[in-house]
């Protein structure tokens, strides 16, 4: 007589051996849309004229990208930044001046406009590796890290005043060179609101480089 077949099946994995999850909750989500939300705010604040050949302004939108890098890390900082781009140029007017729409990339302002995501992503590698490692004086070194953020920006806006407005890269420097002091500021400013924002919920970000 046969014996009586079993199967066997593999144990069932614990709950507490299975793989962390390494996509985006909605904490995530959230987050992300409420920095582009913030992103498209800023554009209250007046621009200030900055004097240059292509009518760039000064804005406080930079402050806001570092500040995104800062809290929410490279992936999410990239992603709160790339939908508001996304969205101005679908047609929102979310740019300085109350701009929308696929004509800001003929404009001076196109370079700053497309560094906007790469920006944040600087930034937020940088200050990733600053909280993992837990470093004393953080501040000073979140500062540092905003500096990659500011060369991105203004590598890419020179660059496309030189393409948009046909600047030889002389002048596309004269006409950047206003907006470096205030960005310093602003630099500035982002890391000590980071810094209030990492002590008051101190796995905004580290949890995302454990």
């Amino acid at each position: 007589m046969d014996s009586p077949r079993t199967t066997s099946s593999a144990p069932a994995v614990p709950p507490a051996s299975r793989p962390p999850r390494m996509g985006w909750g909605s904490r995530d989500i959230s987050l992300i849309a409420v920095f582009a939300a913030l992103m498209a705010a800023s554009i209250a604040v007046p621009p200030i004229p900055a004097g240059n050949v292509l009518g760039v302004p000064i804005t406080i939108q930079t402050a806001v990208v570092t500040l995104a890098g800062l809290v929410l890390g490279a992936g999410r900082g990239a992603a709160a930044m790339g939908l508001y781009v996304l969205v101005g140029l679908a047609g929102l007017p979310i740019f300085s001046a109350f701009r929308g729409g696929l004509g800001v990339l003929a404009g001076g302002s196109a370079g700053y406009i497309l560094s906007f995501p790469l920006a944040a992503l600087v930034v937020g590698l940088l200050a990733q590796l600053v909280l993992r490692r837990n470093l004393r004086r953080r501040g000073i070194w979140l500062f540092a890290a905003t500096f990659g953020g500011l060369a991105t920006t203004h590598l890419l806006g020179i660059g496309g005043m030189m393409v948009n407005g046909q600047l030889a890269l002389p002048a596309a420097l004269a006409a950047d060179l206003p907006f470096i002091p205030g960005d310093i500021l602003k630099n500035a400013l982002a890391v000590l609101v980071a810094l209030s924002v990492h002590r008051a919920f101190p796995d905004v970000l580290v949890r995302r480089t454990r």
